[in-house]
């Protein structure tokens, strides 16, 4: 973990961060305030950013490779929720504002490297810089609304309605994430996704 301003590859880094979703509008001078306060972290494959039931809760841009979203009950059975890769973001944004612990967790799927800070200067940077919090917030509900959509649609549609629907939304996505990730994503079998592959659905 190494702070933004000192990293060797911290030119490299900048120019990812303008690209994000979030961060592609900030005005030059809000970008390099908060490029202050950002580290830099690479992450193996499976690392945890975030456990579920936490209060200490952090923003994460992702700049290389792809996080998930999931969830875990007592049995430690898994449902991923969502998956982020490059110019997109992960948070707990919506759990640090209810005061809840967060309800899920943030691994990386792949080996990651993602630029964050803590919620509570994450919230304060927002605070002074309310356009980006409007377009923050935005994107906040948005994700929400997709995460609700993916829920909705494991109960609504058969395996290859799910894989079709998959297909459709994140064509990008459908070759990087481990056959074993996208089967628990939606909802399959290991062994359904392969035959749904075979048969030309994915």
């Amino acid at each position: 973990m190494t702070p933004l301003y000192q990293h060797p590859e911290r030119n490299v880094i900048r120019l990812l961060l303008r690209q994000n979703i979030v961060l592609q509008a900030l005005p030059e001078p809000a970008l390099l305030e908060l490029e202050e306060l950002l580290e830099v972290v690479d992450a193996a494959k499976g690392e945890f950013l975030l456990h579920q039931g936490v209060h200490a809760m952090e923003q994460y841009f992702v700049l290389d490779g792809l996080l998930k979203r999931v969830v875990s009950n007592a049995e430690a059975k898994e449902m991923i929720l969502r998956f982020a890769g490059e110019r997109d973001f992960e948070t707990s944004y919506a759990a640090w504002r209810l005061n809840t612990p967060t309800p899920y967790a943030i691994a990386c799927v792949t080996k990651a490297r993602v630029a964050k800070l803590p919620m509570p200067r994450w919230v304060d940077f927002l605070d002074r810089h309310p356009v980006l919090k409007a377009d923050f917030e935005y994107q906040v509900m948005r994700l929400m609304s997709d995460v609700l959509a993916h829920t909705i649609t494991l109960h609504l549609l058969d395996a290859p309605g799910r894989v079709h629907r998959f297909m459709r939304k994140h064509p990008d996505l459908a070759e990087r994430i481990p056959k074993r990730e996208l089967a628990t994503y939606l909802n399959l079998s290991a062994e359904t996704l392969s035959r749904l592959k075979q048969r030309g659905k994915i």
